[in-house]
């Protein structure tokens, strides 16, 4: 076994694409499969707004529950646009709330899960990990429990992980394939890949109808300014200088969320059972945290000397170099990135810069280059 993130592929940590689904949740024809009431974890909070009112405004007939606890990453402001819709209703809860869980699929008649509830901001993990214990893998143990329990209901749970449970890889390593093992270097990527394994017990064990995705990093519209491009834009919109950690040379790939979307849409209605699918980007919308804040001071602040809009800081505990995935599976079930990195990043500063860019109230303290750390408003 090498010993290089992706490069760790002597064995497989992937149980369901190696092995199958167990027999009684292969689906009959081949056809597209139907949902008829959809319970989607976190729908006030980024990802998964997006993919709800894209279900809510699509599919009129089915109905789709906004399942989410409403913490400070979560805003109903998000979905104003199907607030008064047929197809829609939200239901305020904690995804550890197994009572609860159980009485909205019940009285419900779900069908069908949509599971990206999450605390999912790594530099938090960093300090206090043990709620991410708690949401990633206690709350996808809570859920597992419920689906088995409304198993005779239940015909598809979609669980949303990430591609940092892959781990760092270096340039010349190979994208990585869904078969990968898992290597995470951080206690938010470990959180993932252990509600993962929970996850794959409980399709093994009790053949809960489960599919799993893994994505590269998301920006857009609704995103919690704790993340680094609405962060940059906030800073920006301050006259603050943007906080680079360690100087902002490592690597993401970056993918617009109508995009992140549109694939969820794809894997709800055309992804096979027992099947993990990446979700990445071309190669061309991969870039540095560097260059990121260079193309945003270049829409912000115009002509300007882009350095002097940009500080330096500690960099995190460990901050993998790049995430490289193959999204081939995903492909071949038709989607595609559309949105190219400069023409989302537009749209995204717009939306900030709007009436509507702010669904949080103040946001000053989560700014600081590192959670917890003093503001930082002026270079030196």
């Amino acid at each position: 076994t090498q010993s290089t993130g992706c490069k760790r592929y002597t064995m497989s940590a992937n149980v369901l694409s190696t092995q199958g689904p167990s027999p009684e949740m292969v689906e009959e024809n081949g056809a597209p499969y139907e949902p008829h009431v959809i319970l989607i974890t976190g729908a006030a909070g980024f990802i998964a707004s997006h993919v709800c009112i894209r279900l809510v405004k699509k599919y009129p007939d089915v109905m789709v529950i906004n399942y989410d606890k409403l913490d400070k990453v979560a805003s109903l402001k998000n979905l104003e646009s199907i607030d008064r819709m047929r197809n829609y209703k939200f239901v305020k809860g904690d995804i550890r709330s197994a009572d609860l869980l159980n009485h909205v699929v019940k009285e419900n008649n779900v069908d069908t899960i949509m599971h990206f509830a999450a605390e999912s901001h790594v530099d938090n993990s960093f300090g206090n990990s043990f709620i991410f214990t708690e949401t990633n893998i206690i709350g996808t143990h809570t859920l597992m429990e419920v689906a088995k329990v409304n198993k005779e209901q239940i015909r598809r749970f979609i669980h949303v992980s990430t591609d940092e449970v892959y781990g760092e890889q270096d340039f010349k390593d190979p994208a990585c394939q869904e078969h990968f093992v898992l290597e995470p270097t951080n206690p938010y990527a470990a959180s993932k890949a252990g509600a993962e394994l929970i996850a794959k017990s409980y399709m093994r064990s009790f053949g809960i109808p489960l599919i799993i995705t893994r994505g590269n990093n998301v920006y857009g519209p609704h995103q919690f300014p704790e993340k680094m491009i609405p962060k940059f834009i906030n800073q920006l919109q301050r006259d603050w200088p943007i906080t680079l950690h360690g100087g902002g040379w490592t690597h993401r790939n970056m993918l617009y969320v109508e995009d992140v979307a549109a694939a969820f849409e794809t894997v709800l209605f055309k992804g096979s059972l027992g099947k993990v699918y990446n979700i990445g980007g071309e190669e061309a919308n991969e870039i540095s945290v560097r260059g990121v804040a260079e193309k945003l001071i270049g829409i912000m602040k115009p002509g300007e000397d882009t350095d002097k809009h940009m500080v330096t800081t500690a960099d995190r505990a460990f901050n993998d170099t790049r995430y490289h995935i193959d999204s081939s599976g995903l492909h071949a079930l038709g989607w595609k990135a559309e949105v190219g990195f400069e023409e989302g990043l537009m749209r995204t500063v717009d939306w900030y810069l709007s009436d509507k860019g702010n669904n949080w109230g103040d946001v000053t303290a989560v700014l600081a280059a590192h959670t917890g750390g003093a503001l930082i408003t002026e270079r030196k």
